[in-house]
């Protein structure tokens, strides 16, 4: 073999070695019904043509690689964000794994969940053992403030009863009759891990203000959604509403877990909402989500308590964070001072100075409905044109939401928009009508090689690359990071379009 403990290879050199060349030839010819070089291709080129696109788009019976994860994930990501929080999922181990190496692999930090291990007796007898036991290990062994309950596939299809459950489980003694423990039914079979997060945060605001009597003040509360830049994207919203002199409370707060120092001390709850706001947060006067579609039925709880409510897109760029702002000014009377204003004003500059080369380049965006609603938004508002507009989460409702943003800009004229596609989907899309660039996860760098279209990421998850989410994308200073990375992509492209010494390269410029 062609490493030993003296010489180890990373895995990118490792598959290259002959060893592992052969392997992978004989698999192929064992296993993949020996067709020829020649047949392979001649195949693969007919998945690009107008001819399989309107098969593909006909697809009903199965996903193919879908933008979208399931609803556990997003309620572990809501947990997460409250103070001494420990998630606890209904289900086997398995899944569970699956939701903290997702969460990990993009935050580049542990995410601490634990599991009710269910397994085949639990399947077929009910989960109700696995929660007793669960929820005293892990209220003895973690000492969490509160453990947060939600569901796998395995305990909706055989019908446990959460509540039922948990008010048991404090008769016998796993927890104190008066420890929170919220919880939210999350079938991963259907929805998204938006449906997720919503039902979560719902079931947090259902527990906190139960029984409560509202004492309307002054503050707001601001719910984030579910969001992969999270960590940074909350920091900007505090520090633009501190700048504003503006009293809030963020509703499951990430920042802090997702980036936690690396100074010797394992911090498992870092941060998060304290459980005291979270309670007294029925007294603000208003609640603002900045994601609309994270948070429909969360919303229909602030609206029953009495608070005024707003909800917004993903807000990214000027005339989003505009209305944001304004929204924020009109419901506090604070006014928005002179240093965010300035903000503005460069982000303008910066946008006009490179106007050049944003006007007319078309992209293709998937991702979550709020994302591509604020990422379609503000790339007209820099002058390029979406060309479709694919969120496999997205419902007939935000189709047409959609195509009122797009019509309302003469760069959306030719849009399409896709609702409840994959990106296998997106495939078709891209390889019979291409855009000059590709704006969405990580799982788009198999478009971007399968195409050549290349990939800008920009929204959850992002595991081939590191750290983006330490970087705003909200707020004016995220308009700058969404910009400077949109740039670098068109000026990379157009370095390689000029890379051929003497053939190509006459617009090899050194200055753009």
């Amino acid at each position: 073999m062609p490493q030993s403990a003296d010489k180890v290879l990373d895995h990118s050199k490792l598959f290259h070695e002959p060893e592992y060349k052969d392997m992978l030839a004989n698999k192929k010819a064992t296993y993949e019904c020996g067709h020829t070089a020649e047949t392979i291709h001649q195949i693969g080129d007919w998945t690009k043509s107008w001819e399989y696109r309107e098969k593909n788009l006909a697809r009903e019976a199965v996903t193919i690689n879908p933008a979208k994860a399931c609803q556990p994930v997003g309620a572990v990501f809501a947990a997460q964000g409250y103070e001494g929080t420990l998630p606890f999922v209904h289900g086997s181990q398995g899944c569970v794994a699956y939701y903290r190496s997702h969460l990990s692999r993009h935050f580049k930090e542990p995410s601490a969940a634990v599991s009710s291990s269910m397994t085949e007796d639990a399947a077929v007898f009910g989960g109700l053992t696995n929660m007793v036991e669960g929820l005293a290990n892990s209220y003895a062994l973690y000492k969490p403030k509160m453990i947060a309950v939600s569901t796998t596939c395995m305990a909706e299809v055989i019908g446990d009863d959460l509540n039922s459950f948990i008010i048991q489980a404090k008769e016998k003694g796993s927890v104190p009759e008066d420890f929170p423990v919220p919880f939210a039914h999350t079938p991963a079979f259907v929805g998204s891990h938006v449906d997720g997060y919503d039902n979560a945060q719902k079931g947090f605001l259902d527990l906190f203000w139960e029984g409560a009597e509202r004492k309307a003040g002054d503050s707001i509360n601001i719910i984030p959604g579910f969001d992969g830049y999270a960590v940074a994207n909350n920091r900007e919203i505090k520090r633009m509403l501190d700048m504003m002199g503006v009293g809030f409370t963020i509703l499951g707060d990430v920042s802090e877990v997702y980036d936690t120092p690396s100074d010797g001390t394992y911090r498992m709850y870092a941060g998060g909402t304290t459980l005291e706001d979270a309670k007294a947060s029925i007294n603000a006067k208003a609640t603002i989500s900045m994601q609309e579609w994270c948070s429909p039925k969360t919303m229909e709880v602030v609206e029953k308590v009495g608070q005024e409510t707003a909800v917004f897109n993903y807000p990214m760029g000027v005339s989003a964070t505009d209305s944001f702002l304004m929204k924020v000014s009109e419901l506090t009377g604070k006014a928005i001072p002179d240093a965010l204003k300035l903000e503005r004003g460069r982000l303008v500059d910066a946008m006009a100075d490179s106007q050049a080369y944003l006007h007319g380049k078309t992209f293709a965006i998937f991702g979550d409905p709020d994302f591509v609603l604020g990422m379609a938004k503000f790339v007209m508002e820099m002058g390029g044109e979406p060309s479709h507009c694919l969120a496999t989460n997205g419902s007939k409702k935000w189709a047409k939401q959609m195509q009122a943003v797009l019509d309302a800009s003469p760069f959306g004229a030719k849009a399409q928009v896709w609702a409840g596609k994959d990106l296998w989907h997106m495939r078709s899309l891209l390889a019979t009508e291409p855009t000059d660039f590709l704006i969405g996860s990580s799982y788009g760098k198999y478009l971007e090689r399968d195409t050549g279209i290349p990939l800008i990421r920009l929204t959850f998850p992002i595991f081939d690359r590191h750290h983006h989410h330490r970087f705003p994308t909200w707020g004016y200073q995220g308009g700058l990071t969404v910009l400077v990375k949109i740039l670098d992509a068109i000026f990379l492209k157009a370095d390689q379009d000029a890379g051929t010494l003497g053939e190509t390269d006459m617009s090899f410029d050194l200055t753009r």
